[in-house]
């Protein structure tokens, strides 16, 4: 069989997108190994559908899956895994059982090597890009929105078969390697998610309880994705990962793709529940912690976080964890989260 695919875009997704290329109008969209179609969407985007038999009668609708990196720019690792679990998908080697969305974020960071160039690209969805008309990740966060849109549009109206799984590393260390993030929906967490995530050895889940301007917030919000942010690891230069550390993940997330997850003994993740905001008001801000404290660190009753002026933010529960800690946040934003565990409550009620 011959492929229209050209070759250079998914033989290395990452190399092609940074280095700007686009293919020719007659190579945005093809086939590739396995009958599967593809079509070329924008910079570090493409989508992909398998190969469906003509006989219609009683096919299963597909799940749609929507798998995204380096919405901050360096956080390579994932890029790096997303890259090739596409390579792997184009050659045959990995099969494919629903509709895939691949986006790889913040490209002029990407290509910049850095976390972003005006603006936190992860602040900027559900709208908020158009409150920042002069930042140049406005118009991304915009274009991604518009991706995600077009990719769940042709989706299942089943929300248990959306999903969208945004990956991502950590600037700091953390008491747990891995963990997720989930957005703020209004419902609880679905069985299906906390078992995925048990699949990846994720170690702690991490529940908003308020709307978020997050990706991950945004296709919850907009289309019923279970949606979920992995931090899995530390920030590190592109080539510099050990990605056999995040073997688990990549493994969790392939089977997702392919339709082959097994049957998985692994424990679920422990679960805390945001509780509190800690936020940079103005340039006097003090965060009374170490610059390099890890995710998750426990502090007592009574201390004291965090001090801007009149403002305080002392710890009011027996125990409360820090994550994010971040003094350099543009005032106005977050300068961390702190959170209490919910493991038992979290898991009894769990939806199916």
């Amino acid at each position: 069989m011959t492929f229209s695919a050209e070759p250079a875009m998914f033989a290395d997704f990452l190399a092609y997108t940074l280095s700007g290329a686009r293919p020719d109008p007659g190579q945005a969209q093809g086939e590739i190994a396995g009958g599967v179609r593809y079509r070329w969407l924008d910079d570090g985007v493409v989508e992909l559908t398998p190969h469906l038999p003509r006989a219609t009668g009683d096919r299963q609708p597909l799940p749609s899956v929507l798998v995204s990196a380096g919405v901050h720019g360096d956080e390579t690792a994932p890029i790096e895994l997303l890259s090739r679990m596409l390579a792997d998908i184009a050659r045959g080697d990995l099969p494919l059982a629903c509709r895939l969305g691949v986006v790889l974020g913040n490209v002029a960071a990407m290509r910049a090597g850095c976390r972003y160039l005006d603006d936190d690209l992860n602040r900027l969805f559900c709208g908020r890009h158009a409150q920042l008309g002069e930042s140049r990740e406005a118009p991304r966060a915009r274009a991604l929105e518009a991706a995600a849109a077009q990719f769940f549009a042709d989706a299942s109206g089943d929300a248990r078969l959306r999903w969208h799984i945004d990956m991502h590393t950590a600037i700091r260390a953390s008491v747990f390697e891995r963990f997720a993030l989930l957005p703020h929906t209004g419902n609880p967490p679905s069985r299906a998610m906390f078992e995925w995530l048990a699949h990846a050895r994720i170690e702690a889940v991490l529940l908003h309880t308020a709307k978020g301007n997050t990706y991950t917030h945004f296709t919850a919000e907009s289309f019923g994705a279970n949606a979920c942010t992995l931090e899995l690891g530390k920030v590190r230069p592109f080539g510099e990962n050990d990605l056999t550390r995040f073997a688990a993940a990549d493994a969790a997330v392939r089977a997702l793709v392919s339709g082959s997850g097994e049957e998985d003994a692994a424990p679920m993740p422990r679960v805390f529940t945001v509780i509190g905001q800690i936020t940079k008001h103005s340039d006097a801000f003090e965060l009374f912690m170490a610059d390099d404290v890890s995710n998750f660190t426990p502090f007592a009753h009574g201390t004291v976080l965090a001090r801007d002026g009149d403002y305080r933010y002392t710890v009011t529960h027996d125990e409360e964890r820090i994550v994010f800690p971040n003094r350099t946040v543009k005032p106005g934003l977050r300068a961390g989260l702190t959170v209490v565990e919910m493991t038992q409550e979290t898991l009894a009620g769990l939806r199916r």
